[in-house]
């Protein structure tokens, strides 16, 4: 704290944890604070953050709260989706792909208003504070970062409710007990760790899941629906022209509707623990297979195989916060290369927590029923070409064998 902090721009929810980041910040370093509240979906009402910010004594034009939507899925999830991106083979990512775009407005937002710092409110157990923070600095090199739960001395629930107390800051009822477990949410999944949910042997309790219903009571009849996609981008759902955020709002009233896209993970955090996370993400479950789908019919084999090599690594960037890196850009260039004949319609039925690829076609399919056919093929495809083919691929097994026997 030695460096004179002036103006700081603060990641602010407006919850209990972010207002007492404010007043410590405040106090702490005597400095202007700047609150940035995004909207990226999560479904809350975001003008009581305002309110909140105000009372707290924020000056009204340094209060940025800001629809960003629309940039979140065009920018930011639509690229992970173009690569079938999926961290340690299961998790869609919804948390750590949002983290990149906050940083990202903090730091406009700092240029704006001349801040010399940013702050956010992730705990030093997390991902979040490197995801975060690894976008400060690529971005701004000399920004100055502030990471209170590494800094302060207010370790616990009562800690925090006492100050927020002893300086006026309003408690909501249901802070005051023990939280059974802590969530975050975007207009791409919602995420749900710890308390109840830390014990990986205990099934995860309904009251848990807040954008699903529970598979069993999904309705009975299946529902077939299609989606369009351009380049690699869905671009409609049955036929309906949808902007980006739209079209994942509108797969996620169906995702929910039919209980698709729980996940009970137990994955390896960056900073080296293992941790338990109940992920809901139903619109982004059924894009993740329609995408597989479109590509089933239009990608060629050897840059559908690349693709899923480079896949893993992709998806590890991203959840170790290395959005501005030189090195996913380069993947992401290499996997939007790949998209440019990946056009078409498929087919996918939702029912009872699953979606079925049932149906995919494309004005650029690589797909030849005269080719594979079971029946007379006209000369397409001269099955002795087999004998050669099978034979030297196999040379070098006979040599190994003669050798070894």
């Amino acid at each position: 704290m030695s460096d004179k902090i002036n103006r700081v721009v603060l990641a602010y929810s407006g919850g209990l944890d972010t207002s007492v980041i404010l007043k410590w910040l405040q106090q702490t370093y005597n400095c202007e604070v700047v609150t940035f509240t995004a909207d990226l979906g999560q479904g809350e009402e975001l003008e009581p953050a305002r309110a909140k910010a105000q009372l707290m004594g924020i000056r009204p034009e340094h209060i940025f709260i800001d629809d960003l939507r629309e940039e979140f899925v065009k920018e930011y999830v639509f690229p992970m989706m173009r690569a079938n991106a999926l961290y340690e083979g299961c998790y869609l990512l919804g948390t750590s792909i949002a983290r990149p775009l906050i940083a990202k407005r903090q730091i406009e937002i700092a240029r704006q208003v001349g801040a010399d710092a940013v702050s956010h409110g992730a705990t030093g157990k997390g991902n979040d504070q490197v995801r975060f923070e690894l976008g400060y600095y690529a971005l701004n090199p000399d920004i100055k970062v502030i990471a209170p739960w590494r800094e302060w001395d207010l370790t616990s629930r009562t800690a925090l409710i006492a100050f927020a107390e002893q300086h006026q800051i309003p408690v909501p009822k249901d802070k005051r007990g023990e939280s059974p477990f802590s969530t975050d949410a975007n207009l791409l999944h919602t995420s749900s760790e710890g308390k109840v949910l830390e014990d990986p042997w205990e099934e995860v309790p309904d009251y848990v899941f807040s954008r699903t219903v529970s598979p069993e009571d999904a309705p009975d009849a299946p529902e077939i629906i299609t989606i369009d996609f351009e380049r690699g981008d869905a671009v409609a759902v049955n036929g309906e022209g949808l902007s980006p955020a739209s079209l994942l709002a509108k797969l996620n009233d169906l995702g929910r509707t039919h209980g698709i896209g729980r996940l009970d993970l137990l994955e390896n955090r960056f900073v080296g623990m293992k941790s338990r996370g109940m992920y809901e993400t139903p619109g982004g479950t059924i894009l993740h297979l329609a995408h597989r789908g479109i590509e089933q019919i239009t990608l060629d084999r050897g840059a559908a195989h690349l693709k899923d090599e480079l896949m893993p690594r992709y998806a590890e960037l991203i959840y170790n916060g290395f959005w501005f890196s030189p090195e996913r850009e380069m993947l992401q260039a290499a996997i939007d290369h790949s998209q440019d004949k990946v056009t078409g319609t498929v087919r996918i039925k939702l029912y009872k927590g699953a979606a079925h690829l049932i149906g995919r076609k494309s004005p650029y399919s690589l797909y030849s029923e005269k080719v594979v056919t079971f029946e007379d093929d006209q000369g397409a495809y001269d099955q002795r070409d087999a004998e050669g083919f099978i034979k030297l691929n196999a040379l070098r097994l006979r040599l190994l064998g003669r050798r070894d026997r």
